[in-house]
């Protein structure tokens, strides 16, 4: 299951980025998708396939790669004026998912399954991102070296962060890893020189987080993103 989930994120990342979803679009997917929607259909499978659904019976990675575009789809609905609909979707899903054609009959199904293993509590309250967002603006507005913090960075960071199993736990709590994500872009991407602003301390401040428990978090960070790939 570690080497779908790996597969099956990347391809939500990708397809994200092939479909020009926003970030907001692109990061509550992988939160509805990696967070909850993969943790519940292992529980779900393991009692048997309650939904009897023939999406379901094997999951293999044309399954699941249909399913991050589900959760796509869906974030697209929640957060687009104008969202995405089947007809941009399911070419993506007949140029990149190789083992099998899904029909747009499938696709609908797909959907409906989705929202049943999620028990259609589909809410975005608890995204990383969003936290992420906000932290990341009240940075900037309050300190100059704000300006020398990449969000980019921000972004590659919890794009690894999803696509690596081991770390996936760290969206348990969405908030504090947001207040950690920032931290560590601003010891990766701000130079030597420009550390005046006592960074620990204000995230303390705004977040009510332990200082040494976001430096745990930023140690754990930074040793996967420097960490070789295989």
């Amino acid at each position: 299951m570690i080497r779908l989930r790996k597969k099956s994120v990347e391809f939500l990342i990708q397809s994200s980025q092939q479909l020009q979803a926003t970030p907001l679009v692109k990061y509550t997917a992988l939160s509805l998708f990696a967070d909850r929607f993969l943790p519940s259909l292992t529980t779900l499978l393991k009692q048997g396939n309650e939904l009897g659904s023939w999406l379901l019976r094997s999951m293999e990675d044309s399954n699941l790669q249909l399913f991050a575009l589900i959760s796509i789809w869906i974030s697209s609905k929640i957060h687009d004026s104008r969202a995405l609909s089947v007809k941009s979707l399911k070419p993506l899903g007949d140029k990149f998912i190789k083992d099998q054609h899904f029909t747009t009959r499938d696709f609908l199904e797909a959907e409906v399954v989705f929202l049943q293993v999620l028990h259609f509590e589909i809410g975005t309250s608890n995204v990383a991102f969003i936290f992420l967002e906000e932290l990341f603006i009240k940075f900037k507005g309050m300190a100059r070296v704000g300006e020398l913090v990449s969000f980019e960075a921000c972004m590659d960071v919890m794009d690894l962060l999803y696509e690596k199993e081991e770390t996936s736990i760290l969206f348990s709590s969405p908030r504090s890893l947001a207040a950690s994500i920032l931290v560590t872009s601003y010891v990766v991407t701000v130079p030597k020189q420009q550390f005046e602003f006592p960074v620990l301390p204000w995230v303390k401040f705004v977040t009510s987080y332990k200082e040494e428990d976001i430096i745990e978090k930023v140690k754990d960070i930074l040793k996967h993103v420097f960490k070789p790939h295989c």
